[in-house]
């Protein structure tokens, strides 16, 4: 079987030709889930489900363990789902990340030596006996190489990809035949995510495209100094076998040693918020599956990302319009932010999104006033989950895996600081973003966030300001210096017609205002720095 890429049709044409492979598969999957139900249905019927129930959890594990690594995999994607999976059945499928059976050693070699092309004692000096952990798709062994760098050698499971394509053909065709009795609210095809799935998996067994995500966000983030990514052996790496720099670190889940080596979990959740906000807003590029085994706090305080297999791009409109959904969030404009969902694919073009407005409203209205602190993903998530049902939203299949991330990595937050508020660290991003945006773009949204109605907002400008200077590593000094340039630009004529009026607005001088914001930044002008940021403004 050489299917290299995803391709339903191909594989589709490839199982009708063998029924009784597709017969046997079907009928082991029905056997071991309607068994499962059967269990189930017996425990509520003699109402012992609450004294059963991490038995069952347990059950539930190691049936999907049992049915391979298509099932594994699902079982993760729900692991991060706690909207839609009990927290007794969570614990357990959590497991699925990294607590897998591992194949023999034999098997691993030889496929390692098979793909490489010479003996395994020729390429590393000393290797584990035993992989260090197991995965749904492969296992990794600890390893020295000759010239005495250490490295992680991952190593694919055997047999992989025709247990992938026979279960996602058996899914596409459930979800092609069930989906319109299903209670899900997809505003699409089910076979539409069943493909996703499999283009996403097909793409993580390929470990030279792992690779190549590897080294593109180690560039993304190569002048970032709190972000760690391994180094690519290339000559040690093949589809079936990578070696990748070894990573000395903790897991986010190990708080213990976390603060018994000295570093500080809040940072650790800083640099974490921030840095997937960067992938999303900035880069385009994220890592799609930030569960516990793939993200490390590194004893000198860095964040470690390994496990490149499952990515996925933005383009660059669909950044844009997610900046624009932020910027309509914090001007409360939820007209404005119900067409930003029409672009971003949440709601169909021919959507009446007049009733859904005020429903946005209900869900978001606290997210930016007194109670932000409260603001969390998990909650919008099952504040959203409603609205499914009763408007006629949609989750694009990109759009799950963003959210997936998201609240994955809030949960990860959690575990290290259980009084995290997300919007703590996102808030003084977001404005800085705002502030310091050199594009065009950037600066035609914050100029949106400043004006409402044509009136400026000095409270706005002050808010974002004491938000973004909350955190250290905010520097006022080249936001001025922009602003100063684009002040003098022809571009700023506009803004400059603004700003007169701002400070006249309402027949009064707003001094008061200005006061404010002077008290706020004057810490960080000197005369001479005002004089040579005015220079430069005026040499360009």
């Amino acid at each position: 079987m050489g299917f290299r890429r995803y391709d339903p049709e191909a594989i589709a044409r490839y199982y009708r030709g063998r029924l009784w492979q597709v017969i046997w598969r079907t009928l082991t999957i029905l056997w071991y889930f309607t068994t499962f139900i059967l269990h189930l249905l017996w425990d509520k019927w003699r109402n012992q489900s609450n004294l059963v129930k991490f038995q069952r959890a347990r059950k539930l594990r190691e049936i999907l363990t049992r049915l391979g690594p298509t099932f594994i995999k699902v079982g993760q994607a729900l692991s991060t789902r706690p909207d839609l999976i009990p927290q007794d059945f969570l614990s357990e499928l959590i497991k699925l990340q990294d607590q897998l059976p591992p194949f023999d050693r034999v098997t691993a070699f030889a496929i390692l030596e098979t793909d490489l092309n010479r003996p395994h004692d020729s390429i590393y000096k000393q290797i584990s006996p035993q992989p260090v952990a197991a995965a749904s798709l492969g296992q990794v062994y600890r390893a020295v190489l000759h010239t005495g760098e250490e490295v992680a050698v991952k190593i694919q499971r055997p047999h992989l990809r025709p247990i992938l394509t026979l279960d996602l053909y058996l899914m596409r065709w459930g979800a092609k035949l069930f989906w319109n009795f299903l209670p899900l609210n997809l505003g699409h095809d089910l076979t539409l995510i069943v493909d996703e799935f499999g283009t996403k998996l097909f793409e993580e067994i390929d470990y030279l495209q792992e690779a190549e995500n590897a080294e593109r966000f180690a560039a993304n983030f190569q002048n970032d100094p709190e972000v760690k990514v391994p180094r690519i052996y290339w000559e040690y790496t093949s589809h079936r076998v990578l070696t990748l720099e070894w990573i000395n670190g903790f897991k986010l889940t190990d708080t213990k040693n976390i603060k018994a080596a000295g570093v500080e979990p809040n940072a650790i959740i800083r640099i974490g918020v921030t840095s997937g906000l960067r992938q999303l807003l900035e880069h385009g590029f994220f890592h799609a599956d930030p569960h516990p085994g793939n993200l490390f706090a590194t004893p000198d305080g860095r964040m470690a990302y390994i496990d490149f297999g499952m990515m996925d791009k933005l383009e660059e409109d669909t950044k844009e319009t997610l900046v624009d959904s932020v910027v309509q969030l914090i001007n409360k404009d939820y007209s404005a932010l119900a067409h930003d969902f029409v672009k971003l694919g949440f709601l169909t073009p021919d959507t009446d999104i007049t009733p859904i407005i005020p429903a946005l409203e209900e869900v978001l209205g606290n997210a930016i006033n007194e109670s932000v602190g409260d603001f969390n993903f998990k909650t919008i998530t099952e504040r959203f989950s409603g609205l499914m049902y009763e408007y006629p939203f949609r989750v694009p299949a990109k759009f799950a895996l963003i959210i997936r991330s998201l609240v994955t990595q809030e949960g990860l937050a959690l575990s290290l600081n259980p009084n995290f508020k997300i919007v703590e660290i996102a808030y003084p991003y977001v404005s800085r973003r705002l502030l310091t945006g050199e594009s065009e773009q950037m600066r035609r949204r914050l100029l949106e966030v400043l004006f409402k109605e044509g009136k400026f907002q000095w409270q706005r400008l002050e808010n974002m300001i004491a938000i973004a200077r909350s955190e250290s590593g905010f520097n006022i000094l080249p936001t001025a210096q922009l602003g100063f340039q684009y002040l003098l630009s022809k571009e700023g004529e506009y803004l400059r017609r603004q700003v007169i009026l701002a400070l006249i607005e309402d027949d009064r001088l707003h001094t008061e205002e200005v006061q404010r914001l002077w008290t706020l930044v004057k810490d960080d002008f000197g005369p001479q720095n005002l004089f040579n940021v005015a220079l430069s403004a005026l040499q360009v």
